[in-house]
């Protein structure tokens, strides 16, 4: 079956896509260093980053990411290898096929594209002409590896997700589209869901599906989705394993499995179609997650009074929404 074939049968045929889990938290438990370029190990740990592939395939997840997150020029700049951007990026969906082609799964390979890292005009100094560029040379080593989809994340600049949606147009190839949202309901840019909303009305290339991931924790992300529900494209949703604690100098995410599971459910009941984890998202997590979905019979929208109470308390409270009363969150 053609990859694009594949996709929109899933999306057809399936009530809801599992998608994967952190690739960052899996590659730091097999031993990357803080302050290294996650790209790198495409070439210099290619076994490891198959390793955590075949981790989420054999799961049974419906797609799979790339390790290409940070794998644009100006990313790689900041470790002297912003000439490699094409080929770290076919490198990681190299992997990523080869696997798949050859124990013959039904696995979406989506090609992960993060933010430039710089700030577009007039806020930053990077062109939106530059920042075409360089996500179109990043999205094109992804197209040559063999990935079915790219998978745009962790956006908060709406001239930055146009970026992508052109880039996308200009190779050709169909996209998915994240933002986080991530302060006090909105991206650090001040962009709201319902934004995101109309916005793909205009760009160049609509995504596929659109959605939000990573942000503050499930609850806001779940909160997120239910302010989508206007969109006319399948819903995504891709929380943090709970909320980041610092201990002892290290990021922790305090959510366990079973958070994580009431979550994916809570998220399929606001709208979402394609339901996986962010940062601090293990196997264990997605395992839970997936086990709660295939067994899930309740579509009815849950309520903000009950996303607070099986999740944990919102991180914020937008003017725009009414004030709650609050719960203690679970750990």
């Amino acid at each position: 079956m053609q990859s694009s074939e594949l996709l929109a049968e899933k999306l057809v045929k399936k009530a809801v896509l599992l998608a994967d889990g952190a690739m960052g938290t899996s590659l730091f438990e097999l031993g990357l260093k803080s302050g290294d370029a996650p790209e790198t190990w495409n070439t210099l740990q290619s076994s490891k980053i198959r390793m955590h592939y075949q981790s989420f395939i054999e799961l049974g997840c419906d797609i799979i990411l790339t390790n290409s997150f940070g794998g644009n020029s100006l990313r790689l700049h900041l470790h002297g290898l912003s000439d490699r951007a094409f080929e770290l990026s076919r490198i990681s969906a190299e992997i990523g096929r080869d696997l798949i082609d050859k124990n013959n799964n039904e696995v979406v390979l989506a090609g992960s594209v993060g933010p430039t890292g710089e700030l577009i005009k007039p806020i930053g100094k990077l062109s939106y002409k530059n920042a075409v560029e360089v996500f179109h040379e990043q999205i094109e080593g992804l197209r040559a590896g063999g990935v079915d989809v790219i998978w745009a994340e962790t956006l908060s600049d709406p001239a930055e997700y146009t970026a992508v949606s052109e880039a996308a147009s200009l190779a050709n190839v169909q996209w998915f589209g994240t933002m986080s949202f991530d302060t006090k309901g909105n991206t650090m840019m001040g962009f709201t869901p319902s934004n995101l909303v109309s916005l793909i009305e205009d760009l160049p290339l609509k995504p596929i599906a659109v959605g939000a991931n990573c942000g503050v924790g499930p609850a806001d992300l779940v909160r997120t989705i239910l302010d989508m529900k206007d969109a006319s494209l399948p819903l995504i949703a891709k929380a943090n394993a709970g909320i980041p604690e610092f201990i002892d100098g290290e990021i922790f995410y305090n959510g366990v499995p079973s958070l994580m599971a009431e979550y994916a459910l809570l998220a399929k009941r606001a709208g979402a179609k394609i339901i996986g984890g962010c940062c601090g998202t293990s196997v264990a997590h997605i395992k839970a997650i997936n086990t709660a979905l295939l067994t899930s019979t309740d579509d009815s929208p849950p309520s903000l009074q009950e996303i607070e109470a099986k999740l944990g308390r919102f991180s914020g409270n937008p003017g725009t929404r009414v004030r709650r009363k609050r719960n203690r969150r679970n750990r």
